[in-house]
């Protein structure tokens, strides 16, 4: 039997993350890019996530790009 040598890295140091690391991450606004997604989380009826999920698959999408595409017709956009 052959034995399998891992290497793992470095342990932490414990050391602080620097203030201004923090801050960046905070006050970052994304450079041109797509708005950031926050996830939605719901419960349906076994019965409906199973026609949603064959009308779907019959249009090739998926059900998160329908599920938005309905709420941005009920609530607008951004």
């Amino acid at each position: 039997m052959t034995t399998k040598k891992i290497s793992i890295g470095v342990k932490p140091t414990g050391r602080a993350v620097p203030a201004a690391a923090d801050a960046w991450v905070e006050s970052r606004v994304p450079a041109d890019g797509p708005e950031p997604m926050k996830r939605l989380t719901i419960d349906v009826p076994a019965s409906l996530h199973r026609a949603i999920k064959t009308q779907c698959a019959v249009r090739g999408t998926k059900i998160a790009d329908e599920v938005r595409e309905l709420l941005t017709q009920k609530y607008g956009e951004s």
